[in-house]
């Protein structure tokens, strides 16, 4: 059989299983994300391709990464997003590893990767400085409810990490005026969560992981991308 009746009869089986899956799953409001989609990388070779950012310039890992992603198909055909912890900076990107929108972001304000054991069955007034970290990985991300009703995406759903609208509940923390720096220090003030600005989470987030959701890569800070998602460079294995 032709290499591209093959492909195409890959996609279709993976679309077809998502679109399987968002029919059998329950109500957002109780989903419990899987661990993964499957990736289609190992069952048919496929040209290597780099992720278009447009006129956007991420940093040099970030650009590793979403090429990774784009070449290797890690993402299974969905859509997916990659948060940039050292820039706090979220990219969209449509199933087609096109950049669809990109906007500063406050994360967790404690440095690290990993969240803290039984994190998220805790009260938020008990959750320590120290423990308020974002962690690092690749997780499938579907929209659902918080605790509030809230409408959010569902990043980590066993550590309560999800991407929202930012939260402006306590003036004194002036999150929109942290949106609005440059600095990315001032971006660091969340429990864990991500929290975007109001248009871009409704615009762009929102549609994008509704059912059957998509892929969200945190990635790290302590480690490389490397180590946390088994990346390699894109750009040399095309040379």
């Amino acid at each position: 059989m032709d290499r591209a009746v093959i492909r195409d009869e890959l996609r279709r089986g993976l679309l077809g299983g998502l679109a399987l899956l968002a029919l059998t799953l329950p109500p957002a409001e109780a989903f419990r994300p899987a661990a993964h989609f499957e990736n289609a990388a190992g069952h048919a070779s496929r040209a290597l391709r780099r992720a278009d950012f447009g006129a956007t310039t991420p940093g040099p890992e970030a650009r590793e990464l979403a090429d990774w992603i784009a070449g290797s198909n890690d993402n299974a055909g969905a859509v997916f997003a990659i948060v940039d912890k050292r820039e706090a900076t979220v990219f969209v990107f449509d199933a087609q590893a096109r950049l669809r929108a990109s906007s500063p972001a406050l994360l967790g304000s404690a440095r690290g990767d990993d969240s803290v054991a039984g994190i998220g069955k805790r009260p938020i007034a008990l959750v320590r400085p120290e423990e308020r970290t974002t962690p690092a990985g690749r997780f499938v991300a579907e929209r659902g409810r918080n605790a509030r009703g809230e409408d959010v995406v569902w990043v980590d759903y066993g550590a309560a990490v999800s991407m929202h609208r930012v939260l402006t509940t306590e003036p004194s923390e002036r999150r929109l005026q942290r949106l609005a720096s440059p600095s990315v220090d001032e971006r660091r003030i969340s429990y864990g969560c991500i929290n975007l600005p109001v248009a871009f989470y409704e615009d762009h987030v929102a549609p994008a992981f509704a059912k059957p959701g998509g892929v969200v890569y945190v990635m790290p800070e302590s480690r490389t991308i490397r180590q946390v998602f088994g990346a390699y460079d894109v750009q040399a294995a095309m040379r």
